[in-house]
């Protein structure tokens, strides 16, 4: 079972992600995009998700190369739950911008690939005002282009407002 989840920040994705992972009965690998800088802001969010995870799920960071992280961590029996794509879109185009095409390519056939369970997690972005800058326009355009590429992989699809998940396809398991 594949599931994409999608919502606005603190919409209450992540907690149903987690939610979805723990009654999978499978053993979780959750797969941090997050790159801790000088950002407080960013480091207590970090610590609340860490605080909120059960000290038996095994935790890898990788902020660039998530296809392949994928594929290494996947197997029947394991649920990979992977926090977020928003963060490791913004890492890639910010830090890595040179190779956005090869890992965006490497992540989605990783996703089409991949046995197990998958639960990816991402911010909805496109609800807003376009901005002017021209990298923050090209976030918007990727990850509106990375979620609807992955919504087509995906058997569950999960929009969250409020902490409300509303189904737009598929039901989770």
């Amino acid at each position: 079972m594949k599931q994409l989840i999608l919502g606005g920040v603190r919409s209450g994705k992540s907690r149903l992600a987690e939610q979805r992972a723990r009654s999978s009965g499978r053993e979780v690998v959750y797969i941090a995009t997050a790159v801790v800088a000088g950002d407080t802001e960013v480091q207590a969010r970090i610590r609340q998700h860490r605080a909120r995870r059960p000290q038996e799920w095994l935790t890898v960071e990788e902020p660039i190369a998530l296809g392949n992280v994928l594929r290494a961590h996947a197997s029947p029996e394991r649920c990979l739950l992977v926090e977020c794509l928003t963060l490791w879109l913004t890492n890639l185009l910010v830090a890595q911008p040179g190779r956005f095409d090869d890992e965006r390519r490497s992540l989605c056939a990783a996703v089409a690939e991949l046995s197990g369970t998958l639960i990816l997690v991402g911010n909805e972005t496109g609800l807003g005002v376009v901005p002017l800058g021209a990298l923050s326009r090209r976030f918007l355009d990727a990850s509106g282009e990375l979620h609807q590429t992955l919504a087509a992989l995906c058997d569950c699809v999960t929009l969250t407002v409020a902490g409300l998940p509303f189904e737009l396809k598929g039901r989770p398991a």
